[in-house]
């Protein structure tokens, strides 16, 4: 079994290796190191400190320093990311961490936007039109879930899931994940897609491996034979540096099924047939 120090190790290398100069190591003899976390005007620092029976037995000892915040947008985040350890006891979380602070203070800023004067103080006209474009053109994107990550030699794994009706819902899906920076300068995002229409019977698929070869074709068999439909699933990684030969491909399936049993998209009887072939091997 790996030991708590050398699975340190690793996400350390994994966190340099996807944050580059925004990781910083603020002591090495205490393992405690920081990143600056900014989104729009919204700014944070997130230290985080190592204890020696991490991630085994403890989280890791934070602290977010956000002079723009107040005390309840704190209290959010810190329950935020209590919650996110409690969901992963004895998983690293440092990533998770980090992307949802992100996320928080993306939604921290959405919300401070001003609001738009009412159409009375606008007046009529060019300006009335001009509202109704602006309500014609707003997006329902689908609802994207993300899965918690898997290391391996400096090699970052995350799966992404969300249901799709369309291809324009496909390219709404990427171009929403490509507003995380981390996700867009990724290596490799491979994607997969089955959309399925009832009433004709007939299924569109595609994927793409993003440089990653094999990689997009490898989700798309996994959704056949999960037998999905409506369904995209992504795997980014972020290279270390080490290759990994074909171990990248456990990883990158790895992390599409977990994201896809996260989303509770895989039917019961698929997991028990998984389970009925070992029992009968």
């Amino acid at each position: 079994m790996v030991d708590n120090l050398s699975r340190q190790v690793e996400e350390i290398e994994a966190l340099c290796s996807i944050y580059s100069r925004e990781w910083k190591t603020e002591d090495e003899v205490d393992r405690t190191y920081s990143i600056k976390i900014e989104e729009g005007i919204q700014t944070a620092v997130l230290y985080v400190t190592l204890p020696a029976d991490y991630p085994a037995a403890s989280p890791p000892q934070y602290q977010l320093s956000a002079p723009t915040l107040g005390a309840q947008e704190k209290t959010k985040i810190s329950s935020e990311l209590d919650q996110i350890y409690l969901e992963n006891i004895g998983e690293t979380v440092i990533f998770q961490w980090i992307e949802k602070v992100r996320e928080l203070l993306c939604n921290m800023q959405a919300s401070e936007a001003p609001e738009e004067e009412d159409e009375d103080e606008r007046g009529g006209g060019c300006n009335e039109v001009m509202s109704a474009c602006s309500v014609g053109q707003h997006i329902v994107r689908p609802t994207i879930i993300h899965g918690t990550v898997i290391t391996d030699r400096k090699s970052v794994f995350q799966g992404h899931t969300a249901i799709v009706r369309n291809t324009e819902e496909v390219s709404q899906v990427l171009e929403e994940l490509y507003q995380n920076k981390k996700i867009a300068h990724a290596t490799h995002n491979m994607y997969a897609y089955r959309i399925c229409k009832e009433d004709t019977k007939c299924c569109i698929q595609d994927c793409n491996d993003d440089g990653e070869a094999q990689g997009g074709s490898r989700l798309l068999h996994l959704l056949q034979i999960l037998h999905l439909q409506d369904i995209m699933v992504v795997v980014t990684r972020w290279y270390g540096g080490v290759h990994l030969g074909p171990d990248r491909f456990r990883h990158i399936g790895n992390a599409a099924r977990q994201v896809l049993d996260i989303a509770g998209l895989i039917e019961p009887s698929n997991q028990q047939k998984k389970s009925r072939k070992k029992e009968t091997s």
